[in-house]
């Protein structure tokens, strides 16, 4: 976890070497100032609009972009875990993983195999866990296997949804919203197709997500 300013790692920054050394970051960080949000210094309005199809009820999407190999995704999940445990009714959040390489791609799938599953809650913070705290590079098929056996999943079921043909849609859909985006740096968090925030940009992880609230009232705004 990072301490001092909050930062961000940028897809010129990421190697193949995960955790070989410490990562190169690049700070983007203010402080924010005394009331509300300020457009192109806590946040940033996409130059083109990204289609959002929401559920009924729905009004307001959510989006966080990251990485299980990112110091920086890891220190944001427990704040992030909180604020979406208390979201309101009318805001969908989810997760898409970035694949600015192949260890990212690994990663990815992961996630989406995990979610397959219907395992998200209960192993992927153990993801984070196994990397920044175990620093295990879960970056091939066999030690990923083991890792989920360990943690409680069916070996051969994780394996086979890892590499479906399902796990591998959602990953390229996943990688086109990135791209859409135009999605540089993790951990980012986008709103409604519209705008995009983060904690390098918002001051800290907690900042960010009051902007994040922010927005989604200006987006129930119309």
């Amino acid at each position: 976890m990072f301490k001092g300013k909050p930062m961000q790692l940028t897809r010129r920054h990421f190697n193949t070497q995960l955790l070989a050394a410490a990562p190169l970051a690049l700070c983007t960080g203010a402080a924010q100032a005394q009331g509300q949000p300020v457009e192109g210094q806590h946040y940033a309005r996409l130059k083109q609009s990204v289609p959002v199809t929401l559920p009924a009820g729905k009004k307001v999407e959510v989006v966080e972009f990251f990485w299980y190999g990112c110091p920086h995704c890891h220190a944001l999940e427990p704040v992030l875990h909180a604020w979406a445990k208390q979201l309101p009714a009318d805001v969908l959040f989810r997760r898409v993983p970035v694949a600015f390489g192949a260890i990212h791609e690994t990663h990815g799938r992961i996630y989406y195999a995990l979610e397959a599953l219907g395992a998200l809650d209960s192993v992927h913070p153990r993801v984070f866990a196994a990397i920044h705290n175990g620093k295990q590079r879960l970056d091939k098929d066999a030690d990923i296997t083991a890792f989920m056996a360990a943690n409680g999943l069916d070996a051969a079921k994780f394996s086979e949804a890892y590499k479906s043909f399902g796990v591998i849609t959602n990953a390229n859909k996943g990688k086109a919203l990135a791209n859409a985006y135009r999605i540089d740096s993790v951990p980012t968090l986008g709103i409604n197709g519209r705008f995009t925030t983060s904690a390098g940009m918002a001051g800290s992880n907690e900042g960010a997500l009051k902007v994040v609230d922010f927005l989604a009232n200006v987006v129930r705004k119309g």
